[in-house]
């Protein structure tokens, strides 16, 4: 697959405990990526963040078992972004989502160990 050069970068920010019917609403998103042919998706834990409702999530020893942030980056052509974005509307129910424009400098795929 190539990438234009110009693309846009979307970013989920979500807790790590979020669901949709059950699932972690994070696979989630990254599965329907993949099944829509999206260039790609990863998955980013954060150590500590906090989001419209102002209460801090960390991963401090004390309270290791709190729901700690995730960004869920996505970076393809303009078209499919715009086209995934409703899926986004209907699966989350709190979060945020953010588009930006990126410059794609190269976007490669490992075609076997080549030494």
């Amino acid at each position: 697959m190539n990438l234009p050069r110009q693309a846009e970068r979307l970013r989920i920010f979500l807790g790590e405990s979020d669901r949709h019917k059950g699932r972690l609403l994070f696979e989630t998103i990254v599965e329907e990526a993949r099944r829509r042919g999206l260039a790609g998706a990863t998955v980013l834990r954060g150590v500590s963040g906090f989001g419209a409702n102002s209460r801090v999530h960390t991963n401090k020893i004390l309270r290791l078992s709190e729901d700690l942030p995730v960004v869920v980056e996505i970076v393809d052509t303009p078209e499919k972004i715009e086209a995934f974005l409703p899926y986004l509307d209907e699966v989350m129910r709190e979060g945020l989502v953010t588009l930006e424009g990126v410059q794609v400098i190269f976007y490669r795929h490992n075609q076997g160990k080549k030494d």
